[in-house]
This record gives C-alpha cells, structure tokens and sequence, in this order.
C-alpha cells in the first residue's frame, strides 16, 4: 500500500494518491487531475474511486473531470445536495476496497453538513491514516461558517455544534498512531491558525491541537472556533456550486487561454471585449511599465486569493499579460478557483507590446529612505486591519485592500498618497485597480511595511485611532 501527499503550496492544499495491489484512490483532486492519471500509468494502476471530503469552497475539484478520463467513481459523504453529475452518495461507516486496502467513511458534519473523513486500513485491517479534509487540520479545525452561504439557516455557532460532537464521537477514540492528512495547511483561508506541517500523528494532535482537548466544553469550544473569524472571500460560495453543479472541462479552458494574441489583437480585444486586463507580472515589473488600464496580481504571491477577492464574477472575461512561459500557469491557476473565461493572453508578454510602439504607463514607486524625506505625507496603509492595529506608522491611514471598493470616495484624487502594505505585493495590486480608475497621485512604497520599519527612520505606534476605520 502506497500513500503519497501531492501538496500545491500556492492553495496550501493537499491532494492524495492511493494505491494498492492494481487500484488507486484519489482524494481531493485538483482541477487540473493529468498528473493523477499519469502517476497511476506510471504505477500500473487504476484509479477506482475519487474521495471528496467535502463540497470545497477555495478551489474547484477535479473530480468530475478526473471520473470522466477514467471511468472512476466519485464518492462523497451524506448529502441531500442535488448533483449535475453521478456519484455515490456514502453512508456513515460504509467501506470501499482499494486493491486489498479499505477505506472507511466516517462522517463528520461540523465545517459542512457533508463534510466526511476516510479511515485507511492496510492489507491486515489495521488502520493507518485518517483524512481529515477541512474537519482537522494540523493545530486547527475547518471554519464553521462557510456552509451558511448556501444554507442560511446554518448559523456558524449551530455548525460549531456539529463539528464538536463530529470530533469527540468520531475523531478522538481513533488510534494515536494515525497518521493525519488534511485538506490544508497554514495559508489557507479554511482555518484560523494552522500548522505549516501537513501531516502529523493523531496522538500529538491530541496533545497540541486545541479543538481535541478533552476538558474543553462544548460552549468553550464553539467560542473558540467562531471568535476572530475574518470575512470569506466572495469567491468561496460560488466553488461550492461548481463543485455541487459541475463545470466545463479543464480542456475547454485550457484552449481557450492559452490563445497567443499580437498586440495589435490584443489591443482590440481589450478595447472590445471588456475583459479586464489582468498583469501577472512582479509588483516591481509591472511598476516600470504596463498596459493602461489594467490590473496588478502578481502569480508569486497569493495569486488565487486575491483574484476571487477583487474579481467579483466568475464569468468576467480576462486578458492576460504575463512572464514568457507562464501563461498556461497563469489561466490553470485561474481555473483552479474558477475563473473559466481567460480568453487569451499577450503574446511575447509587455516587451513586445513597447516594442510595437504601444502606449504604457507606469507606478512610481520610492524606497524607504526616500519615502522617509517627504514632509507630511498622506499615507495609506492597505493592510489588514488587525495587521495595522499590531503596529503601524504614526498618522497612517488604513484602507485595507479586501475593501477597496468602499475606499474610492474617501481618497483625494488630487492630493499625493504614499501607499504600502507588508512587503510590496499588495500595495502595487491596490496602486494598481485605483489607477485604472483615474487615481493619478500614488506613490508605492518599495518593500512595504518591513522596509519601513528596518530604516528606523519612522515613528511606529500600535493605537489605532478613529481616522483609521472607514
């Protein structure tokens, strides 16, 4: 019996392969499920069964793709959800060989209704690995509230409820020795406070993990897992349909961006199409040189994230400017959470779009140092705002980037505004969306906060006064 982790760190997701005896089993496959079917040639193996452990909410599955390229069964915890493709809908306790391996499903309501983990048992039944998905992660459980977007009768405090009595009748009379796979790590927006590890033993997660500590009471434990819950993103709710309903072929998306345009046709469809331009470039390129118009998300940093936080539509067309070489990354990433509707990208990247005489702009961005000798400036901190209320700059104003959109009114178009956030990333993408809509006046501040600091040059202050909040 053979158990991989194939773990995507730009989701903090963790995908599994299973194999034994000629079958293999995959659990929470990713949208683009290629590498599953060539790693189970390789092997010589079938993959039988695909194990969702729940409907997820941060990326679209592969399964219905991955089932469809190899006759595979999709298997999925107790739901009443009304499907857009077949699958085996599993009971409490029911089993599934994989070659003379058995996986047990252990349903475990709490972070969702459906939310199940698998019980591995090798060849002699003796159990081995639990995975857990989004019902335990390593120092954390899955957020209570996710499943209140599509059922608002689910009030977080009603699943918190649920998750407890999930982990105290199912999870914590486990073996210590299990071994523990979850759905994600520390990153994902799942969780609270995960573990950057992505394994460990049920019996240390017994010892460390909070939600498993037995003298916690059911009221303190829904304290717990619901206090200082942010916001989820609004692409969340709308993976979870996909998930539940289906979607079109990785395929599909694939040919349709991955289409090289000249510039010349990138050019009209820009001006025809109303796609967004999206740059995928580093903050520091884009801040050079870029097309009018459009938009900065780095793919080096949290790329999905930010993407399905400030593109509200799924089905918003997209141009995208990317490194050589990348662009196929850049529109699979984009698939993983969604984003189907790329519809090409600019061929030769921005070097061949100066090199046809094509007009660009440009971000001014200044050090630290620099920023230091400015005389009252007005600075926007885009940061989070338990981030800024940790420490920030004296007189920083703060506009996280989560909620621009109820920025634009109060920044002055005219007057100058210094911005940065943490380390670079996050300002260029706000520095960016402001200047396609005519916010002329941003200074970016190279190495954000970090740099700021390390200059030594600033009065750093942990008050939060009222100016700070709007």
């Amino acid at each position: 019996m053979k158990v991989e982790q194939i773990y995507t760190g730009c989701l903090a997701q963790g995908a599994y392969y299973i194999s034994s005896e000629g079958e293999a089993a995959i659990i929470d496959p990713l949208r683009e499920v290629q590498p599953y079917i060539d790693r189970a040639e390789k092997d010589g193996v079938t993959i039988k069964y695909i194990f969702e452990t729940h409907f997820h909410a941060d990326f679209v599955s592969g399964h219905i793709d991955l089932a469809a390229k190899t006759g595979a069964q999709i298997i999925l915890g107790p739901t009443e959800a009304h499907l857009g493709y077949e699958a085996h809908i599993a009971r409490d306790r029911e089993t599934f060989k994989i070659g003379a391996a058995t996986i047990e499903v252990l349903h475990t309501p709490g972070h969702t209704l459906e939310s199940a983990v698998y019980l591995l048992s090798d060849e002699k039944g003796t159990p081995k690995a639990i995975f857990t998905g989004d019902t335990l992660f390593i120092g954390d459980v899955g957020r209570p509230d996710l499943a209140q977007k599509t059922a608002k009768e689910l009030t977080k405090e009603k699943l918190a409820g649920f998750l407890f009595d999930s982990l105290r009748n199912k999870i914590m009379p486990l073996p210590d020795d299990l071994i523990v796979y979850p759905a994600h790590g520390a990153g994902s927006a799942c969780g609270k406070n995960m573990s950057r590890e992505t394994t460990d033993t049920l019996g240390h997660q017994k010892k460390v993990n909070y939600a498993l500590n037995p003298d916690l009471t059911r009221e303190q434990f829904i304290s717990a897992v619901t206090d200082g819950l942010t916001e989820p993103p609004q692409y969340f709710p709308k993976n979870v349909q996909m998930n539940i309903e289906g979607y079109e072929s990785i395929n599909e998306v694939l040919e349709r961006g991955n289409h090289a345009l000249a510039p010349d046709a990138f050019e009209e469809a820009a001006n025809h199409t109303g796609a967004v331009l999206l740059d995928t470039r580093a903050p520091e390129d884009f801040a050079k040189a870029f097309i009018p118009n459009s938009i900065n998300i780095g793919i080096d940093g949290s790329f999905a994230v930010w993407v399905g936080s400030l593109i509200p539509d799924l089905k918003q067309e997209l141009l995208i400017i990317a490194d050589q070489g990348r662009e196929e990354e850049v529109v699979t990433r984009l698939a993983r959470v969604g984003y189907d509707y790329a519809i090409g990208y600019l061929a030769g990247g921005i070097n061949a779009w100066i090199h046809a005489g094509k007009e660009t702009d440009h971000i001014e961005s200044i050090t630290a140092d620099e920023f230091a000798a400015v005389k009252t400036p007005l600075i926007l901190d885009v940061r989070k705002e338990s981030e800024f209320a940790a420490e920030h700059i004296e007189g920083a104003v703060n506009k996280p980037l989560d909620h621009i959109n109820s920025h634009f009114a109060e920044i002055d178009k005219l007057a100058p505004a210094y911005v940065h956030c943490a380390g670079g990333y996050r300002s260029m993408i706000f520095a960016s969306i402001l200047k396609s809509r005519g916010f002329d006046n941003l200074i970016n501040v190279k190495g954000g906060f970090k740099a700021i600091k390390e200059s030594g040059k600033f009065t750093i202050t942990d008050f939060v006064c009222p100016s700070t909040k709007g």
